[in-house]
């Protein structure tokens, strides 16, 4: 599913690939989210960690991989997980700037998160690139994980 843009504006493809990516993840549709992307698209949330006995799974490696699983996830723990976006700036490169709070309501458990049924909404920073097919390759997000922590009850103790 690409967005059909005149390939000369760059910059307007890549703002309507973001647009239309955060429209389908506000519809919770992890396939069309996917089908934005290229086939080796990067996937890195930085703050993302979970811990486990033996290994820690962090949030680093390709959209059709770790991205997928993690979005599916968050929806299911989540299932009205949405996004208010507030800005979205692209360039000729292809380069796109997403800020927006992505929110929720907890209703069952989240890695070590118990579900409290506790609402987030969180402000997240989204680093973006569109190629010159109109695919993202490359996804990047950051978030204040302790601000999502705390709002869901959840506080770490050593």
């Amino acid at each position: 599913m690409s967005i059909t843009v005149d390939i000369t504006d760059r910059k307007a493809k890549a703002h309507a690939v973001a647009t239309e990516f955060f429209d389908v993840y506000r519809e919770r549709d992890v396939v069309a989210m996917t089908d934005l992307c290229t086939d080796n698209a990067d996937f890195s949330y930085g703050p993302f960690e979970v811990w486990a006995k033996q290994r820690v799974v962090r949030g680093d490696g390709k959209v059709r991989t770790v991205g997928r699983v993690i979005w599916s996830g968050l929806i299911n723990s989540f299932p009205n997980l949405g996004n208010d976006v507030y800005t979205i700036d692209a360039n000729d490169n292809g380069d796109v700037v997403v800020a927006c709070d992505i929110t929720g309501t907890q209703q069952k458990p989240w890695g070590f998160i118990a579900s409290l049924g506790q609402y987030f909404a969180e402000p997240h920073l989204f680093i973006m690139h569109v190629d010159e097919d109109g695919l993202i390759d490359s996804i990047r997000a950051y978030w204040d994980n302790s601000g999502v922590n705390r709002q869901l009850g959840h506080y770490e103790v050593d």
